[in-house]
């Protein structure tokens, strides 16, 4: 025994247990939520019964089940429901209705001793609305402009021809506002600017004054041949509607305009099934969110979340590297340069809200007033960069991740042997070519690996974001065709966020729940993208300088 402690074999089982725990902890992280998320985009059947509790009215239900709870039938009792004394467990079913604005709920919890018999009717149809959630219930007829047109069993088929119509007409008035109507208002804007500019300068001449009166009502004609357009479109919009009958019996008339997609899953295959469910999941990613983010997609997230990690890893890269390229190789070591370094290494332990902090006095509040001052007086008292926005979010976290790259470049330039740095001098290269043509591209693997550690940390961080630049809901994108194209001054969304968002601040947590999943893995994704491609180019670079050394 003394001989096999003596042998280290037990730290090595220690440690291969270790990892395998800490493995089995990762993924089994990542399978819940991926079952938990990618979950609810699955068709799932839609049932009809009705729960007869003694003493109460009887409630007709017609939903899908989300999930089952197994709870003590005396934890039962306690909650004042007639279990019998002879039962030892007793099963909760999470029931999804609907119907929000017709109930006023949209899941409720049911115990199953007092469900009647579960049926699945095959008429039974789910509607996914752009507002009030989903809807549950039977089609009854088909209305244009309130007068009935199918009743017969061709009123599904009929209903989903006129349903694709309707989106493609709600595509079409969503291309022309946010397209069309955003690219003059953004004209307007520029015009009501350049004669503000113009009085501030003293320049606003009788020629400049009928130049901008002629841009602007060449925009109000383009604006109302737009607006005469969408007009014709929001009334062709509404000619149609459904009547659709709930569990109670009662009947609700629905616009298609109103309706986004509709599905009759008890009458689905399997592979129908699996399309609708592929054909969600990428309404989910490329989507607009709706219903205050619990409804829709993350489109604007996940763009927002990898537009602020790219100018984050372009603000940082450079500072961070020429700042440890100093340090190890520039600097007079001494006590002021152990000071800066142990400052440094503190300041990747300093919590994130503090940077947040800072950077919404330093950066919005100081620099960016400042900047409006100079540069965009004409815009005042409305702000440009003194407020929150894209770059000062990313200049928040580049500050944030700036210790992690200094660190990892050090090191980088450190392991570099110094007999390679004496043979390039002893050749004659200078010590400014010795570093730039020799030590910095053997150190670039390292330098790699901080801004790899960088972005994994940017791309999850929430705390600092909420004061520089991250909303729950952005309007529009950060990058658009209207020059500058980029807009660094705009607010956008993002993954941490809006997980935290609808998690914690959604009215509906029930229907919140799995989208918080799946978002959820869509970060863990995208962070893991991002870490690839920059191991990718590390490997490649490492690969490159290593068969330049041979």
């Amino acid at each position: 025994m003394k001989a096999w402690w003596k042998s280290g074999a037990p730290w090595i089982w220690l440690n291969g247990g270790a990892v395998t725990i800490s493995m089995i902890m990762v993924f089994g992280l990542i399978l819940l939520i991926l079952v938990r998320g990618f979950g609810a985009f699955w068709p799932h059947a839609v049932f009809q019964t009705t729960y007869v509790q003694p003493g109460t009215d009887p409630v007709p239900i017609l939903g899908e089940l989300r999930r089952s709870q197994v709870f003590t039938a005396e934890a039962m009792r306690d909650a004042g429901l007639p279990i019998p004394q002879e039962q030892a467990l007793v099963t909760r079913h999470l029931i999804k209705m609907g119907n929000r604005d017709v109930t006023g709920r949209d899941f409720g919890f049911f115990v199953a001793d007092f469900l009647d018999e579960w049926v699945y009717p095959e008429e039974a149809a789910v509607l996914e609305r752009r507002e009030w959630g989903d809807f549950y219930g039977t089609p009854v007829r088909l209305l244009e402009r309130g007068n009935p047109v199918v009743t017969d069993k061709a009123l599904w088929p009929e209903f989903k021809v006129r349903l694709k119509r309707s989106n493609q007409l709600y595509d079409e008035i969503r291309s022309i506002e946010r397209g069309a109507i955003g690219r003059i208002n953004f004209a307007i804007e520029r015009v009501r600017l350049d004669r503000r500019r113009a009085v501030l300068r003293d320049t606003l001449t009788p020629e400049v004054e009928a130049e901008l009166a002629q841009r602007r009502a060449r925009l109000d004609a383009d604006y109302a041949v737009l607006e005469a357009r969408l007009n014709e479109l929001y009334a062709d919009a509404g000619r149609d509607s459904i009547v659709m009958q709930v569990a109670d019996g009662s009947e609700v008339t629905i616009r298609l305009a109103d309706i986004v997609k509709a599905w009759q899953p008890n009458t689905m295959s399997v592979f129908s099934k699996l399309g609708f469910y592929l054909g969600d999941i990428k309404d989910f990613i490329f989507g607009y969110p709706r219903e205050a983010n619990t409804e829709g997609g993350i489109f604007p997230a996940i763009f927002g979340t990898v537009v602020m990690v790219l100018v984050m890893s372009i603000i940082v890269t450079p500072f961070g590297i020429l700042a440890a390229i100093y340090l190890r190789e520039y600097a007079k070591q001494g006590p002021l340069l152990k000071t800066v370094r142990i400052s440094v290494y503190n300041l990747a332990g300093v919590p994130s809200i503090v940077f947040g902090v800072f950077g919404l006095g330093f950066f919005v509040y100081f620099v960016g007033s400042s900047i409006d001052q100079v540069f965009y007086p004409e815009a005042l008292p409305a702000p440009t960069f003194g407020t929150p926005g894209l770059f000062w979010a990313s200049l928040t976290l580049a500050l944030l991740t700036l210790p992690v790259v200094i660190v990892s470049t050090e090191e980088g330039l450190a392991r570099i042997p110094s007999t390679i740095r004496e043979g390039s001098l002893a050749l004659g290269a200078t010590k400014g070519e010795t570093l730039w043509k020799v030590v910095v591209p053997l150190a670039t693997p390292a330098m790699m690996t901080g801004l790899i550690l960088a972005i994994a940390r940017a791309a999850g961080e929430v705390a600092p974001l909420m004061l520089v630049g991250v909303v729950k809901l952005a309007p529009t994108l950060p990058i658009d065709g209207n020059f500058p194209f980029i807009h660094l001054e705009r607010k956008i969304m993002h993954l941490g966020f809006h997980i935290y968002d609808v998690g914690f601040q959604s009215p509906h947590a029930e229907a919140a729940e799995q989208l918080v999943y799946a978002t959820a893995l869509v970060l863990v994704v995208l962070i893991v993208a991002l870490n690839l491609s920059a191991i990718t180019i590390r490997n490649h670079l490492r690969e490159k300088y290593r068969a330049e050394s041979d």
